[in-house]
Parts: structure tokens; C-alpha cells; sequence
């Protein structure tokens, strides 16, 4: 099982996406500055928003690219809000 995530800082007023096979341990890394020259060791406190499971590592990594390449806190914010667009991106895109 894989997911895609999106976390949140307030401090940052930033949102950052990625994908694990471990949604909790790796919002435990990003909040304890595990990697000092990361973006996310500056905004912590993060918050996650939005947990996404995968059938595959595969999907899981296209749709994180494909959510990256959209730059857009619109679209980040619509995806957390109903995450029924991600299910139709992963049926047509992916």
C-alpha cells in the first residue's frame, strides 16, 4: 500500500505533497527535523490534510507528479476538500 499526502505548515502558509508507504511515520519525520536541509524541516509544525491511498507505488508516484505539476494551492485545496477528484484523475490519467 502506498499513499499520496499532503501535509500543512502555518508558519509557512505552505502545503507540501508526497508519498509513503507510511502516512503516520513520515509526518513523525517531517515534524521532528529528521532532515536539516529539507524544505519541510522550516515549517514545522506540519498538519496532514489529505491521505490518499494507492493500488501501487507506480500510481502513487504519477499521481503525486501530477498534483506537483498542476501548481496550483487552488487545486491542493479542492483535492483535500473532495477527494473524489483524485479518484477520477487516478481513472483517467494514471
Amino acid at each position: 500500500m502506498y499513499f499520496v499526502y499532503i501535509i500543512y505548515s502555518t508558519s509557512l502558509d505552505k502545503f507540501y505533497v508526497g508519498t509513503t508507504d507510511n502516512v503516520e511515520r513520515r509526518l513523525i519525520e517531517h515534524n521532528s527535523k529528521e532532515y536539516l536541509n529539507s524544505f519541510t524541516c522550516k515549517g514545522v509544525p506540519w498538519v496532514l490534510k489529505l491521505s490518499y491511498l494507492c493500488d501501487s507505488s507506480e500510481k502513487a508516484y504519477k499521481l503525486e507528479r501530477f498534483i506537483k505539476k498542476m501548481k496550483s494551492r487552488k487545486f491542493i485545496i479542492k483535492i483535500i476538500d473532495d477527494k473524489k477528484i483524485l479518484d477520477a484523475i487516478c481513472l483517467n490519467k494514471l
